[in-house]
């Protein structure tokens, strides 16, 4: 129904940014909340950032101040601006989205109360 595809992981050092992108395709309409999610080897899913429809944003405290989620709601693409990346970063990076039919829905940091993911990309932060 709705496909997601991730961009932009790559190799970092510490303290050096990237930004991820996002597109999603198929049956795509408003009132979706999109997000990231993030996975580091022998751990669980965790919420990373999510934007809904009225561009309200969440992050997770460990990365306030440093990442910055973004949408463009014609082009249907989330972006994760990620600066001063530490080690603690690295993980596979999901994309996610959540349909409320809302404007203003408040995104579930729960990775289980997401409809649809991307295959992830791996952001790997050297030190």
């Amino acid at each position: 129904q709705v496909q997601l595809v991730e961009s932009g992981g790559g190799l970092v050092q510490a303290g050096g940014s990237l930004r991820l992108s996002c597109a999603a395709s198929g049956r795509t309409t408003s009132g979706y909340n999109l997000g990231w999610f993030r996975q580091a080897p022998g751990k669980e899913r965790e919420f990373v950032a999510a934007i809904n429809w009225a561009t309200i944003t969440y992050y997770r405290d460990s990365v306030k101040g440093r990442f910055t989620i973004s949408r463009d709601n014609a082009k249907n693409t989330v972006d994760l601006e990620m600066n001063n990346l530490k080690p603690e970063d690295a993980a596979v990076y999901f994309c996610a989205a959540q349909w409320t039919g809302s404007m203003r829905a408040t995104p579930r940091r729960d990775p289980e109360a997401w409809r649809y993911w991307g295959q992830g990309t791996q952001v790997t932060v050297s030190s």
